[in-house]
């Protein structure tokens, strides 16, 4: 049986445990964050490579692929000039797109690495 006085105790008990387990719940909240804006960053590759190939591979394109595949993607990933990077390529028969984009840290002064993505698309 509790007495009055042990529950008066305990009361600050919890509090004292949410304390510890925050910092925990906030490293799994980053790391969540984190891998959702590399899979993002994957996407916004892919999609240059693709809009930049398929541009290159038209007869009449309306403007260059590097233009083309650059616009296709969020402002935000391309304003430093150094955390993008897209290069067009190919033979006579094909268009071949390769693009990088860095990917953005939740945690200043991390770097994850880079997203990578190659799209080839016919001549038309």
């Amino acid at each position: 049986m509790t007495t009055r006085t042990d529950r008066r105790r305990d009361r600050g008990q919890v509090a004292i445990e949410y304390l510890g387990f925050l910092p925990l719940l906030l490293l799994v909240g980053m790391l969540a964050l984190q891998l959702g804006l590399a899979a993002y960053a994957a996407n916004q590759a892919g999609t240059a490579a693709r809009v930049a190939a398929r541009m290159g591979a038209q007869d009449f394109p309306r403007m260059s692929s590097e233009r083309a595949g650059t616009e296709a993607i969020s402002d935000w990933l391309t304003d430093d000039p150094r955390a993008f990077d897209l290069t067009v390529g190919g033979g006579t028969d094909e268009v071949r797109a390769h693009a990088r984009i860095k990917v953005p840290s939740v945690v200043p002064g991390v770097e994850w690495g880079w997203a990578e993505r190659t799209a080839t698309m016919p001549r038309g």
